[in-house]
């Protein structure tokens, strides 16, 4: 009797363990976004470095450019930055970093300090634009095409695997279509 009140929760621990160690090791499935294959939000916000007065998605129509949302406090980004520059100086894509509920000062010395890959930083301070894009948290990047549409949401810090295997070809088939 006292042996059979065991089986059953060692069955049951037994499987469990089983279920989680298959998943152990797959890449997470990508993030929806209802926006795939629709124009990007329209916004208006103002430049992280103040040279220029507003960025608007509107100016980069005619070319495939990323948009990277990233932030001063976010280890991920601090991450995914050294790649970030590599992508620009190798390939010269334009990336637009959209500064998240930052500080503009902070993000200005951050990137002073770690370097400067994108080509426009417009600010987003109150996470308005992030909500239209519907960023679930920091970093998170987007492929747009020549007409303005979002054709790709990549969540989490880029990786060298995901931009070879991944968003380069892409880049490449909607540079070229």
């Amino acid at each position: 009797m006292m042996m059979n009140r065991h089986v059953l929760p060692l069955a049951c621990f037994v499987t469990l363990a089983g279920l989680l160690g298959t998943q152990l090791g797959k890449a997470p499935p990508p993030l929806p976004s209802a926006l795939l294959n629709h124009p990007a939000p329209s916004f208006t916000a103002p430049q992280l470095d103040r040279t220029k007065a507003v960025f608007t998605p509107q100016t980069m129509q005619g070319q495939v450019w990323l948009l990277n949302v990233w932030a001063s406090w976010c280890a991920s980004c601090r991450e995914e930055h050294p790649l970030l520059l590599d992508i620009q100086q190798r390939h010269g894509i334009a990336i637009v970093g959209l500064s998240y509920e930052d500080e503009a000062q902070q993000g200005a010395s951050w990137l002073d300090a770690q370097g400067n890959p994108y080509t426009s930083t417009p600010q987003d301070p109150d996470g308005r634009i992030g909500m239209e894009l519907g960023v679930y948290g920091v970093p998170e990047t987007f492929v747009v095409d020549k007409q303005g549409r979002i054709r790709m949401r990549h969540a989490g810090p880029l990786t060298p695997e995901a931009w070879q295997q991944t968003i380069l070809p892409l880049i490449k088939e909607l540079a070229h279509g």
